[in-house]
């Protein structure tokens, strides 16, 4: 089979990084496309993934160029599929949802925001794909009935202990003592058009995380915007392919990003998000108020964060008991990379058989 796959950010590539893996040693051919983001081609090319850029710039935040960036994006995907012919096109980038209408290619669109949080990445795309995946905490709202809902969240497709193990070996440079204490701090760019007035973790806050966190341990941050002078030293040096294994042995992770704060979770590291998103989206209240697995503080409220930091920190065996906590949440997850290797070699089969029994997702545990 001829599959397209886009990739429009980081997290992306390690979303469906061992599907396609799974899916190449199958013999089918895929074709990568990406927009330029973050890290994402650096992960790329440390794969040795071929892929196509159709947007080598991170674009403004600016209502312009946005709508520029669009048209720009759709015009050269359209320009990829009439060369490259897919069958089929999946991702998480609302392009191959209006190009496949356009060439009638069907398209799978892959979220697991709940659609009023990404109003505007919904009405571009789901109206025009054929089908859309989330995990079934997700609210997709009136585009329900277009929508299969698995049970599991993006970040085990690449975190589940079928693909990850955590191997302190692989991080030696950063850390040697796994009993030592770490912290990672995560700051997001919240530049994407769903992040408008919507804050997070300010220089402020950042100072009084590193003061309070380096009386007890090291700190790392990470950051996807511009760091400021004084926080420099604390920027974390390694393999951004490596982030995951630094993130698995970290006492604990505070952060504005949605994406790793449930990547923590699911690995069982105490995570805190702190920005205007908490209570907003399905799959991180799940993990916070089902599986307790992560806290979210919205950033009118810091002195919580504080506390929470002073309550987590102060519980005995607190690696231990997130450990039991996560496999908890394990035992009810299915294998979400097995399930997307399965829905994509057998769609438009697999979308009759998750109709009429989706409890058949069951078989990929």
């Amino acid at each position: 089979m001829n599959i397209l796959i886009f990739l429009g950010h980081p997290a992306h590539f390690h979303l469906f990084r061992f599907t396609i893996q799974k899916l190449k040693e199958k013999s089918h051919r895929i074709t990568i496309v990406i927009k330029s983001k973050d890290v994402l081609e650096e992960l790329l090319e440390e794969e040795k993934l071929h892929y196509l850029n159709i947007f080598s710039r991170e674009r403004s935040n600016n209502k312009l160029d946005i709508v520029f960036s669009l048209l720009k994006r759709d015009k050269e995907l359209l320009k990829i599929v009439k060369k490259e012919k897919p069958v089929l096109m999946i991702g998480t980038s609302s392009e191959i949802a209006r190009v496949g209408k356009l060439k009638k290619i069907p398209s799978v669109i892959l979220n697991e925001d709940d659609a009023e949080a990404v109003m505007h990445f919904a009405r571009f795309s789901y109206p025009f794909t054929n089908v859309i995946l989330s995990p079934s905490c997700c609210d997709n709202g009136k585009w329900k009935r277009k929508s299969f809902f698995y049970n599991g969240y993006h970040e085990l497709a690449y975190l589940h202990p079928n693909y990850f193990n955590p191997d302190i070996k692989k991080i030696k440079d950063l850390i040697s003592n796994p009993d030592e204490k770490y912290f990672i701090i995560r700051l997001a760019k919240l530049t994407a058009h769903h992040d408008k007035d919507k804050r997070g973790i300010d220089k402020y806050i950042t100072m009084k995380l590193v003061k309070k966190l380096s009386q007890v341990g090291k700190v790392y941050i990470t950051s996807e915007r511009e760091l400021e002078p004084e926080f420099e030293s604390y920027r974390i040096t390694i393999d951004p392919i490596l982030i995951h294994q630094a993130m698995a042995f970290a006492t604990l992770y505070i952060g504005d990003s949605q994406t790793m704060a449930a990547e923590a979770a699911v690995l069982g590291v105490p995570s805190i998000r702190f920005n205007d998103f908490v209570g907003k989206l399905g799959y991180l209240e799940e993990l916070e108020h089902k599986y307790g697995l992560t806290f979210g503080i919205k950033t009118s409220e810091p002195e919580k964060l504080f506390n929470k930091i002073d309550e987590l920190l102060s519980m005995p065996n607190l690696k231990e008991e997130w450990q039991k906590r996560r496999q908890k949440m394990l035992a009810d997850k299915i294998d979400v990379t097995a399930f997307m290797v399965w829905f994509i070699e057998n769609y438009p089969e697999s979308v009759r058989v998750m109709r009429e029994d989706p409890a058949c997702q069951y078989n990929f545990k």
